[in-house]
């Protein structure tokens, strides 16, 4: 058995839970520079909001029913799922975090348990211990209990869980799930089922095994097996290595100056590095892009992307950075408005497996120093003791291009300036 344990309307319940006033009151959470409606608690879906529809949009619904908006805060969202995750570690033996707000937990050793009632005790804890309420669902594979956690948290009758077990619970489950709401079944692949009159999960659970084979090769069948109650699907408890880290932006204004490009382009670098570093890891490809806005006239649009081998697999923030910013030289066009760019390192591999690469110019390959690693090990042990930014080069710089953040919460539970205060 697995459980599926599904935090409802993440980043909204998390601005709930230090502000009580905004229980019964529709919330919102915006995208980055307060574009897109990325986040909607239930009274907000109540009143049409959807998802992905622009701000400006809908400004008459959110003023006239007195919605709660808000800027992203991701600081407070990622600690809040932390906490999430480490109190569901407490209530199984094997976790696999499968996203932000989302966990799989292995429920094999729970037989002699009532499941429904070891649902209801994850749901209090989890609520006691972060304020945050969940749904869970229950079967015997992880794309059944996807299934599930779906039922309980779309249907009231469930009360946010649900356990499917027998061979006539899976059925009348299968028969209630379309077919484009199935785990891994994306776009193009229903289209495809539902040319072919496959429209339910029941309906591809009983297709010819050769044809779901043929048609949606492993993946299909290890679905199809998984919708028949067959786990093809274990516990990942090891997150898979990154194969890439990307760090970019949508700008607060338009930026026509390289200076200030070169700024936006250093702090993503930077960021890129210390992610590298904190996965043990180094880069040996680095990509830099900038944009302008989608909506300009076509003619003054400009998407400049540029690709290169670094002269050795590093995370140094200085060599990444020089890098980029000689890639940047080579794609930017003066009198153009950019409203975005970013910096991706690719080409990863695991820093403990790597030795330093030969290059047939050794002359020109830059070897990485003890010098350069003590001064890298200093920044991350200085800005891991007095937060993010302490200390960083003097080429990265937010304050002129950074996004619109106007209704941004406080950051509870990651600043000390920022706790929050009760007062008598």
């Amino acid at each position: 058995m697995f459980a599926l344990v599904d935090c409802n309307n993440f980043y909204a319940s998390c601005e709930r839970v230090f502000n009580p006033a905004l229980r019964l009151r529709p919330v919102v959470v915006l995208s980055n520079n307060d574009g897109c409606i990325i986040a909607r608690s239930e009274e907000a879906k109540s009143l049409g909001i959807q998802m992905g529809m622009p701000e400006f949009k809908c400004r008459p619904i959110l003023k006239t029913h007195d919605v709660a908006v808000f800027s992203s805060n991701f600081a407070l969202y990622g600690d809040m799922s932390s906490r999430v995750m480490m109190t569901l570690a407490t209530l199984a033996p094997e976790i696999e975090v499968y996203s932000i707000d989302e966990a799989f937990l292995d429920m094999s050793g729970f037989t002699r348990f009532d499941l429904m009632e070891y649902g209801r005790l994850i749901r209090r804890t989890v609520r006691q211990h972060t304020g945050i309420p969940v749904c869970v669902g229950m079967a015997p594979t992880k794309t059944l209990a996807k299934m599930a956690n779906r039922l309980a948290k779309k249907n009231p009758e469930y009360q946010g869980i649900c356990v499917i077990r027998s061979h006539a619970e899976i059925l009348s489950v299968l028969e209630r799930t379309r077919v484009e709401d199935i785990w891994g079944i994306g776009r193009q692949l229903s289209k495809l089922l539902l040319e072919k009159q496959i429209e339910s999960a029941a309906d591809l659970a009983a297709a010819p095994a050769a044809w779901v084979r043929k048609h949606l090769h492993i993946v299909g069948a290890r679905i199809q097996a998984e919708l028949q109650g067959k786990s093809c699907l274990p516990m990942e408890l090891v997150r898979p290595a990154k194969q890439s880290i990307c760090t970019s932006r949508s700008f607060g204004r338009s930026v026509t100056s390289l200076e200030e490009l070169q700024q936006a382009v250093a702090t993503f670098a930077a960021k890129c590095a210390v992610k590298l570093r904190k996965e043990n890891a180094l880069a040996s490809l680095l990509t830099v892009f900038i944009a302008t806005s989608p909506f300009d006239n076509s003619c003054e649009r400009y998407w400049g992307t540029r690709t290169a081998s670094l002269p050795c697999p590093t995370n140094d923030t200085i060599a990444i950075l020089r890098a980029a910013q000689t890639m940047l030289d080579g794609i930017f066009l003066a009198g153009r408005s950019y409203k975005k760019a970013g910096v991706l390192v690719s080409g990863i591999i695991p820093k403990t497996v790597c030795s330093t690469t030969l290059s047939l110019f050794a002359e020109a390959a830059a070897v990485p120093n003890e010098r350069d690693k003590k001064i890298m090990q200093l920044l991350d042990a200085i800005n891991n003791r007095y937060g993010s930014g302490a200390v960083r080069l003097a080429a990265e710089n937010s304050e002129s291009w950074k996004p619109h953040q106007e209704r941004l919460s406080a950051r509870y539970t990651t600043r000390w300036d920022e706790i929050l205060e009760v007062k008598v």
